[in-house]
């Protein structure tokens, strides 16, 4: 009885364990970014790249600190068909994020969501930084939490990268 049990306990988790790995990525949310410059993204627009949605804020020590990392894998990536979006945090201001941006040059779009409609519309985010790996079809392929291991998101955008 002791070895049916078992047996059965065992085909369980391999067939949960195989959903993990086998369930199809859940699409983005259809929103719309409206970058510091006025400039209107959608998702649709983004669709052939992998891209990127980062929640963060200048008050978030972590955010400030991943910020080179982001800028490098922007730089080395968005030849190829890869775009970052920075999502400041509604609770952030204006300025500062406008302050942030030029001072620190970053090379990609950036989004104030001031009335916090995407972070609502990617699962209510409220801690940063958080971001989003889409892939080429606009199904989320990655979400990142905190710190993060940067040689495994590398590898990751460079099979999204390379994925038809």
């Amino acid at each position: 009885m002791k070895k049916v049990v078992l047996a059965l306990a065992v085909v369980v988790a391999a067939g949960i364990g195989a959903w993990f790995v086998w369930r199809p990525a859940a699409p983005a949310p259809d929103v719309v970014f409206t970058t510091l410059e006025g400039k209107q993204v959608s998702m649709q627009d983004l669709r052939g790249k992998v891209v990127l949605v980062k929640f963060w804020a200048t008050s978030c020590v972590t955010c400030v600190k991943q910020m080179p990392e982001t800028i490098s894998a922007y730089n080395e990536y968005a030849p190829k068909g890869y775009e970052a979006i920075g999502v400041a945090m509604q609770y952030d201001p204006p300025n500062y994020v406008l302050n942030f941006v030029q001072s620190r040059k970053l090379p990609f779009p950036v989004a104030i969501d001031s009335k916090g409609e995407i972070a609502r519309a990617f699962g209510d985010i409220r801690l940063t930084p958080t971001a989003f790996l889409i892939d080429k079809n606009g199904r989320i392929i990655k979400r990142y939490l905190g710190e993060y291991d940067v040689a495994e998101f590398h590898a990751t955008v460079e099979r999204a990268l390379a994925a038809g």
